[in-house]
């Protein structure tokens, strides 16, 4: 029986990881923790305000989704204590990882990062990964609500680095730089991300989480996109990060060791 807290419980995607981990016949919710919501009910437990809560109720396994400035203290209380960590909160950066990576070496415990839950999300990055040496451009285009804080989407970076990394992988080198020379509005060709794959955000209400990933080459394209409508789609992904990180020395990023992509 996997024992597990949960911090972030009061946010939308916290409430359903608490719901779906107490639905789950191998887990056992014992520990809810948000500070911005302390006493109110997450799948009939009361929540808590301090992550020093996990270890006292017996939490074997953590998943975080608070923010990036929150998981930069939490990672080393987790890795300290010897909590295993599933983390799923956006706009970390490679020195957010590297932190966290330095946290857990050496540590009883094991993490594992994921910038996006979503099963097609993850097969949507592997797809990319096989299309990247075989095409001559690329751009990403995430959409999201407009409440969303941060761009571009941690899942959009993950993505340009993972389309950057394949090339350098396969011999193929970066993309041919943007010939644009005039630009009418700033920012008019987005944010140039790993190996100058550009990425663009949309914020608009109505959206929910999308992304859209567009290569060219000489007379054709290839458009890979993923539409992500219900937090539950997450869930899969969540519930599998918590039965595997044990198993899963150090830090693992993404999904994709988990499904033996």
């Amino acid at each position: 029986m996997h024992r597990v807290g949960v911090v972030g419980a009061g946010g939308r995607m916290g409430q359903e990881v608490c719901r779906a981990v107490a639905e789950a016949t191998d887990m056992e919710l014992v520990a809810a923790v948000d500070p911005g919501h302390v006493g109110a009910d997450a799948s009939g437990l009361p929540i808590v305000g301090e992550v020093n809560a996990l270890g006292d109720l017996g939490a074997q396994v953590v998943v975080d989704f608070t923010v990036a400035e929150a998981v930069r203290h939490n990672a080393v209380h987790y890795a300290q204590r010897g909590i295993h960590a599933v983390i799923g909160t956006s706009g970390l950066g490679e020195a957010d990882v590297a932190h966290i990576s330095g946290a857990f070496d050496g540590s009883t415990a094991n993490a594992v990062i994921v910038p996006n839950f979503a099963i097609g999300a993850v097969l949507l990055v592997h797809l990319c990964r096989i299309a990247a040496p075989l095409m001559e451009g690329v751009e990403v285009i995430e959409l999201h609500h407009g409440a969303k804080k941060d761009a571009p989407s941690g899942t959009a970076m993950h993505t340009a680095t993972v389309i950057a990394e394949a090339r350098r992988a396969a011999g193929s080198g970066p993309f041919p730089p943007d010939p644009t020379t005039d630009l009418v509005v700033d920012g008019a060709r987005g944010a140039e991300g790993p190996a100058g794959v550009r990425v663009h955000s949309v914020r608009l209400p109505g959206l929910v989480a999308h992304e859209e990933v567009v290569f060219g080459a000489l007379g054709q394209s290839l458009t890979i996109r993923h539409d992500y409508y219900d937090r539950r789609s997450f869930m899969p992904g969540v519930l599998l990060a918590v039965r595997a990180v044990a198993d899963r020395p150090g830090v693992t990023i993404g999904l994709e060791p988990l499904l033996g992509l």
